[in-house]
């Protein structure tokens, strides 16, 4: 295969799942590459765990756009060890744990990748990889999620699709903060839901009247999107308190806000793991050997938590 490659450090072999084209699951291979020598601004990471998402199989599928020419190098986030540095980075060295998002291209479910150096955040040592590796992408969307939609504390809190690994961690941050949480989801989350405190709603057609049950909503998260978000929308008096991750643009035309994602808050989700005060529900993880079926997983919904790749 054509691989445009950086000069290499001198290894050879270095496993990574890639895409061969765009679309479906048929055209995921795990292929040899070298390793790639870190540029100017970037690290050179040994992948220790990364974390699939939905926006895995999205980009394959190419509803991010198809400009970029394929093989496509697979993982949006990670937690590894520094193995190099670019030659203007002075701030980390060799052997140092880190967090964070692989360079754009480089790909994440793969032995070694590269990654800029404003990409990544250290690692606390007591941190496990496969629990950091989760942060990246949901731990950040949950962080500022909840943080600019927060109620306060007393008040209530609708979370549409709760269940997910991003309406997990805002359950947390809310307990945390005392607010009181109202989530829906299928009935398959509700066990794990309720674990956090969630006054658990099952999605359907009962779920506006069960909600209304519930009590009164002070604000509305939206992680569902799409006919649930038009229908709950009801609950709240005041539309301009529904924060939509999901379906922005509904959410707007209904008087409420997009997320605002934040610069630079990937350090403080990081600690809260560290610290415990967030707790990222890891439910299964798989050796990069079955990469594939780690993204099958997520890609056919039957993930009851984050799943996790173990280069």
């Amino acid at each position: 295969m054509t691989w445009p490659r950086p000069p290499a450090v001198g290894v050879t072999g270095s496993l990574v799942l890639v895409a061969r084209a765009y679309g479906g699951p048929q055209h995921q291979a795990l292929v040899e590459r070298d390793v790639p020598a870190p540029g100017p601004g970037e690290v050179l990471v040994r992948v220790r765990a990364a974390a699939v998402n939905p926006a895995d199989v999205k980009r394959r599928e190419g509803l991010f756009g198809t400009t970029r020419t394929p093989p496509l190098a697979l993982g949006l986030e990670l937690s590894g060890v520094v193995e190099a540095l670019g030659p203007d980075v002075t701030d980390l060295d060799v052997g140092d744990g880190v967090v964070g998002r692989p360079r754009p291209g480089a790909g994440a479910f793969a032995e070694h990748t590269l990654a800029r150096r404003r990409d990544v955040v250290a690692k606390p040592a007591g941190l496990p990889h496969e629990v950091a590796a989760t942060l990246p992408i949901a731990g950040t969307a949950a962080w500022d999620a909840f943080h600019q939609v927060d109620p306060g504390a007393g008040r209530t809190l609708l979370v549409i699709g709760v269940g997910g690994g991003v309406g997990d961690l805002v359950a947390q941050l809310a307990r945390a903060a005392g607010t009181r949480v109202v989530g829906t989801g299928s009935e398959s989350k509700r066990a794990r839901a309720e674990s956090l405190g969630v006054t658990f709603v099952a999605s359907g057609p009962g779920a506006l009247a069960a909600v209304r049950a519930a009590g009164p909503v002070d604000a509305v998260l939206d992680l569902a999107g799409g006919e649930a978000l038009r229908s709950l929308v009801a609950v709240v008096a005041d539309r301009a308190s529904v924060v939509s991750a999901a379906d922005p643009a509904a959410a707007v035309a209904l008087g409420g806000q997009a997320l605002e994602r934040g610069p630079d808050v990937l350090a403080d989700v990081v600690a809260a793991a560290a610290e415990g005060r967030l707790r990222p529900n890891v439910t299964a993880t798989y050796p990069l050997t079955r990469a594939a079926d780690a993204v099958a997983q997520v890609e056919g919904r039957h993930a009851a938590g984050k799943v996790v790749v173990l280069p």
